[in-house]
This record gives structure tokens, C-alpha cells and sequence, in this order.
């Protein structure tokens, strides 16, 4: 397995480690839900370099990347990022990925269980596009720092940062540290993505853990809390929520699809993009719902939903949320079949719980 630059760091601060994608990546430092708990109301610094970062350059970045991203990028300005996606030509997802616009190239960030698919991806698609494809993912490190605190730390270092506005990004020099820090995260807390040269990860973990009390306003924290964080946010997760057999608009993604893309003179049809325009003609075969359980049993992937009638749909991913004090799910269900408000079962197998249909997300940031 593959380990990160972070890794020393990690298992000095006492990380679990898992397998994951091919990465030794820390799961926790102790209790899931301390480190859960610790985001929601102060701070905590993921290691999430096994995240592929792939940079862009040439001629044709800028038309390959609108050929391949479901979201326009040619009206994006320097210091931007956006939400997007890569799809097959069926309209399936192969990856949701963020996309950075520099100066004088381009990089993207994608799943580290993709990245490998991708990039073969990416050369089969390529063809005359003169583009230069560079994966930068391990000759560089990336921090996730999260939570209501964050910003005010970080100020005490940089005005510029806490300034930014979600998905925005700058590069910073700070000593000999050269970074590029993006108002960007994945938990449902404001706060920050960093990413670095793989040699100088260890100082800047130092310099951000330097409070090591306690009370401390921002501590390690490992993959299990990001999961928990990321469910109550009601953020997919690719191979749960999104997959090569479900199209951005069955996950509610509506807003990261670009369906006129090719109708101005900057503009390149995506690949996928004549099959996501039938899909909308003609309807969608299942949509996203958030369910709320009552009791300690949790609904786990692949669990069927039910009610009176018969099977609506299956859970795509389930967990004990620490901020609602209860189980929740997500799951796809048929259209229509279910509202808000609404009972229906889960089928545990050796028997079935009550659940309620709630709205997406779970839990929305409010500031503390």
C-alpha cells in the first residue's frame, strides 16, 4: 500500500489505519464520534492526499476539459474552482471531480478509487487535443481543514484566505511553503483544502497542529468522521450515491450539469451530454431521498426500502449521525412514489425498521 506524506505524522498522533483505494489512510485517532464532534464545533484536519490531483496545460486544455467535464469551465476566472462531473457516453458517472483555473493551467481533483479509470479515460478521449496531462498525485500533499473555527485560525496567519468565497482559491507563500488553498470541503462546515509539495506536508501539518492541548481549536481527525460528516451534509459519495449506472440528475445534481455547453463560441459538447438530454425528455428512473430512523438500528448499502405497496427503492449509504443523535440513510427510490413526511420501512433482513422520508441534507451549517 501506498503511503501518504502525512503518513509519519499520522502514526505518531496514534491513527488507525485502513486500506483504501491502495492507500494506508488514517480511519481515526480514537472515537469517531469525538473527531465527528470536534468538526461540528470547533476544527479538524483531514489527510486527504490520496485524492488525485491531475494538472492540465497546452493549447487545448480549456476545450478538452469542456469536452470532458459536464460543467462549462470557459467563463470560470483565475483563482475559481466548481463541482462538476466525468461521464460515458450513457450519461453515467464516472467521477465527481473538482476543477481549478490558474493562471496558465488547469488541475483537477478526483476520487482516489478513480483516478487510474480516469486517466485511461482521458488518453482514449484525448485524440487531436493538444494537452498535456501531468497526474500530480504523489509529488504533492492535501490537507482538509474543517469546521467553524477554521477561519479565525487561519486569519491569524493570512487576511487574504478567510476572505475568499466558497470555491474560490489563492496560492500562498507562507515561509518556505508554497500552497494553493481552496475554500472547498466535504464535511458541511466551512474551511479550507490545501494542497502542497510533497516534501514540505510534514511542516505544514506541524505548523497547523501546533496547539496540541486539549481544548485545542483544530485536532487530526480520520476517514470514518469524514464519512459520518459528509452523510449529514447530504454530499454523495462515488460508489454509494453515484456510479456509472446513475446520471447526475438521480443524485440531485442538477446544477453541475451544463446541457447548452456547445451553444456558444467557447462551448464543446461534453461526453455523455445527448444521453443526460434524453434523460431529461423522457424522466428519471429513480431519485435521492434522506431518511431519518428512529431506534439504533442503522440502514446499511444495498438495504431495501419499502411500504405498503411493495419495494420503492434501495439505501445507498447509512449511518449513526452524532449531531441528530439517530440513524440516517440515503437511498433511491421510484419517482413520485414517496414525499416528505412520509413512513416507509428498511429491510435490515432479520427484520424491518420504521423510517421517515426527510429533505436533503440532514444537517445545514449554522454559524457558531
Amino acid at each position: 500500500m501506498k503511503k501518504t506524506p502525512f503518513y509519519k505524522f499520522m502514526q505518531d498522533n496514534g491513527a488507525k489505519f485502513v486500506d483504501f483505494a491502495g492507500w494506508e489512510m488514517p480511519i481515526s485517532f480514537g472515537s469517531i464520534i469525538e473527531e465527528h464532534n470536534q468538526v461540528r464545533n470547533s476544527g479538524g484536519l483531514f489527510d486527504v492526499s490520496h485524492m488525485g490531483r491531475i494538472k492540465f496545460s497546452g493549447r487545448h486544455a480549456r476545450r478538452f476539459l469542456e469536452r470532458i467535464l459536464t460543467r462549462r469551465v470557459s467563463n470560470m476566472q483565475e483563482g475559481q474552482c466548481r463541482y462538476a462531473m466525468v461521464c460515458n457516453e450513457d450519461g453515467g458517472v464516472l467521477d465527481d471531480v473538482i476543477i481549478y483555473k490558474f493562471e496558465d493551467h488547469w488541475m483537477l481533483v478526483v476520487n482516489a478509487s478513480n483516478r487510474e479509470k480516469l486517466l485511461k479515460h482521458f488518453e482514449d478521449v484525448k485524440g487531436d487535443f493538444v494537452v498535456k496531462i501531468d497526474d500530480q498525485t504523489e509529488s504533492t500533499a492535501m490537507v482538509a481543514v474543517q469546521g467553524p473555527k477554521v477561519m479565525d485560525m487561519i486569519g491569524q496567519f493570512s487576511k487574504e484566505v478567510p476572505s475568499l468565497k466558497k470555491y474560490g482559491f489563492c496560492q500562498k507563500n507562507l515561509l518556505i511553503l508554497k500552497m494553493t488553498i481552496s475554500r472547498t470541503g466535504y464535511t458541511g462546515e466551512d474551511g479550507v483544502e490545501v494542497i502542497l509539495g510533497a516534501n514540505m506536508a510534514s511542516m505544514a501539518v506541524k505548523l497547523l497542529l501546533k496547539d496540541k492541548s486539549a481544548d485545542a481549536d483544530v485536532k487530526p481527525c480520520g476517514l470514518g468522521a469524514r464519512d459520518t460528516l459528509r452523510m449529514e451534509a447530504g454530499m454523495p459519495l462515488y460508489g454509494h450515491e453515484l456510479d456509472e449506472d446513475t446520471n447526475p440528475f438521480e443524485a440531485g445534481l442538477d446544477f453541475a450539469v451544463s446541457l447548452d455547453k456547445d451553444e456558444d463560441e467557447m462551448g464543446e459538447k461534453f461526453i455523455g451530454q445527448d444521453a443526460l438530454k434524453k434523460v431529461k425528455e423522457a424522466g428519471l428512473q429513480k431519485t435521492l431521498i434522506g431518511l431519518k430512523v428512529d431506534g439504533k438500528r442503522t440502514p446499511r448499502q444495498g438495504m431495501v426500502v419499502k411500504n405498503g405497496v411493495g419495494d420503492l427503492g434501495i439505501v445507498t449509504s447509512g449511518c449513526s449521525s452524532p449531531t441528530l443523535g439517530c440513524p440516517i440513510a440515503m437511498a433511491y427510490v421510484k419517482p413520485g412514489s414517496v414525499n416528505v413526511g412520509d413512513k416507509v420501512t428498511v429491510d435490515l433482513g432479520s427484520a424491518e425498521i420504521e423510517a421517515e422520508v426527510v429533505s436533503l441534507p440532514f444537517y445545514k451549517t449554522v454559524k457558531k
